[in-house]
């Protein structure tokens, strides 16, 4: 594919009226119109972005008022992104067919229902149920937003356009922890959610008045195929992940029940190996079933021609691999803060939110530095800088690093997030056709969703593996513990999600343990710390992973601006 050469960042020159362009007058009035359309998109993103990492640390209170397992919790996090992420591709190109605003409106209204319903929530699977839904509603809001924003700024009110979607979801995901730390500590965890109906009131009053209908190329036919094997192929695939430390990873560990059926203990294979193995299938197949339609000029989910756009393959690579250390990390913090920290909710939030401060003060100086620097080298930057705070933080979690030091290690992650959330956008898209824009926004979301599911479940695997290998570990250094009762408390840990450790130290010499009780628990925070430590380790290793995919965006950039011809 021949990239055209332009200054880095700006939109590809317009041969004419495209179906996702709009004409955009340079009246004050109409300038205003677009920025009050653009707080509307704001609004949303933010919404979403926030119950999307507000679930960390309310994940504690969560756990003691309704009675989440390990695997409950995690499914409280990967169920809302992997429907997410199921649906993206094919909202995008709704989207683009049938109106950006039209999805977005609807977007906004099922995700302010789903948050009553998750409000309402009595019991494990009613919540996570109603998680479930907001994803649907997610799904329609955030491809939406970005291919809106592609269609209807230009010049350089589009690069700050963007530099703003980039910090206002950088900010929404730092600040969620410190809100959610707030109203689970001083009112309640349900009204994390509720406070969601005003905001969508407000949401889409401004967007059905400020922002304007866009379009983009249409293609007939739908497809049904590979709307299935997406969904089926990446939901089997996190089901997966999430449930074979519990269920087995090839050997079933026990009976598993779901939809009031049963996989017994005594089959040949787990239910988890049997849904990777499909999954994996699944997935394959959809690329074969994506490419054979795309070659044919019918509707496809995944537009794999996109990836012929260099800076649209790599960016999206590295979308994908930054979230995965993201989630991973936001999934572990709170837990290890609240359990083995034994910080309070509020005060877990209060730490979290130093990422939420770095953030801030680096999607302030985004743009100037992009300015400076090019927006690749500044996502480069940010990712390094995410990279060194989470290896100083698995370095130091195990050995008791006291609160101030993860604090301080949060704000330069934040400041890392600031400015690589704040650029990695623009670039993706940058070489992207507008009327293609809805295809390449939603698969850029995608791939981050799939990202964030992929975190969390990664991170409550190596939990759950580290519980299994620490516990009996720590445990055999208090006289008066037998094996058995270490073999037990994996299964608590697991299955509390490291709540037992509270439980037992509220009970003092006065529970199970007896006098030895206050050592248990001081030996099973050790346990989570250890283990959090390896989950961190597992984090860096994927935000490792998106540092070279960002510097392989700033290589194709490059090219792009130069003027290279790219296969």
């Amino acid at each position: 594919m021949s990239a055209a050469t332009r200054t880095p960042g700006a939109p590809p020159a317009p041969g004419g009226s495209t179906p996702g362009s709009l004409p955009l007058p340079d009246a004050p009035e109409a300038a205003r119109g677009r920025w009050a359309g653009f707080a509307a998109l704001a609004g949303g993103l933010a919404m979403i972005v926030l119950d999307g990492t507000v679930v960390s640390v309310t994940t504690p209170a969560m756990v003691d008022d309704i009675g989440l397992t390990l695997s409950d919790a995690q499914w409280v996090s990967s169920g809302y992104a992997v429907v997410f992420a199921a649906l993206l591709l094919t909202t995008g190109r709704l989207g683009d067919r049938h109106g950006r605003r039209l999805l977005f409106t609807i977007g906004v209204a099922t995700f302010a229902a789903a948050s009553l319903l998750v409000a309402a929530a009595q019991d494990p699977a009613s919540l996570i149920g109603a998680r479930m839904v907001q994803g649907v509603g997610g799904a329609l809001v955030l491809p939406s937003t970005l291919s809106t924003l592609n269609a209807t700024f230009r010049g350089r009110d589009r690069a700050v356009a963007f530099g703003l979607w980039g910090a206002v979801m950088a900010g929404a995901a730092a600040i969620g922890p410190l809100l959610g730390g707030w109203f689970a500590t001083d009112f309640s965890w349900r009204w994390v959610f509720l406070i969601n109906l005003p905001v969508a009131a407000v949401v889409l009053g401004l967007a059905i008045r400020f922002v304007p209908e866009t379009r983009g190329e249409r293609v007939a036919g739908f497809d049904a195929a590979g709307l299935v094997l997406s969904a089926g192929g990446l939901g089997a695939l996190v089901f997966g992940l999430i449930e074979a430390p519990v269920i087995g990873w090839f050997r079933p560990r026990q009976d598993f029940d779901l939809l009031g059926m049963t996989w017994p203990q005594t089959a040949s294979v787990s239910a988890a190996f049997v849904a990777l193995v499909v999954g994996a299938l699944a997935t394959a197949l959809l690329f074969v079933v994506e490419r054979h339609r795309g070659r044919k000029g019918r509707a496809v989910v995944l537009d794999l021609s996109l990836f012929a756009v260099p800076t649209f393959a790599w960016g999206n690579l590295t979308a994908a691999m930054v979230a995965v250390g993201e989630f991973a990390l936001l999934f572990v913090l709170p837990l290890y803060l609240v359990y083995a920290g034994r910080l309070s909710v509020l005060q877990a939030g209060g730490v979290l939110a130093a990422m939420a401060g770095g953030a801030f003060v680096a999607g302030a100086r985004a743009r100037s530095l992009a300015r400076r620097l090019g927006p690749p080298r500044v996502v480069a930057l940010g990712l390094g800088l995410e990279l060194v705070a989470t290896v100083a933080a698995a370095w130091t979690l195990p050995s008791g690093a006291p609160v101030w030091l993860v604090a301080v290690l949060l704000a330069g992650y934040g400041l890392g997030l600031g400015l690589a959330s704040a650029q990695l956008t623009s670039t993706v898209l940058r070489d992207v056709p507008v009327e293609r824009s809805g295809a390449a926004a939603a698969t850029q979301s995608t791939v981050r969703q799939l990202g964030s599911a992929f975190g969390a479940a990664l991170a409550g695997t190596v939990l759950a593996v580290g519980f299994a290998i620490t516990v009996p570990q720590r445990l055999a250094l208090v006289d008066g513990v037998s094996h058995d009762d270490a073999l037990v408390m994996i299964d608590y840990m697991t299955g509390t999600a490291g709540a037992v450790i509270s439980w037992i130290h509220a009970k003092g010499t006065d529970g199970y343990f007896g006098a030895l009780g206050p050592q248990v628990a001081d030996q099973l925070s050790i346990a989570f710390a250890q283990s959090a430590g390896a989950a961190l380790w597992a984090a860096a290793v994927f935000l490792a992973l998106g540092l070279a995919g960002a510097l392989a965006v700033g290589r194709a950039s490059r090219r792009a601006a130069d003027g290279v011809v790219e296969a």
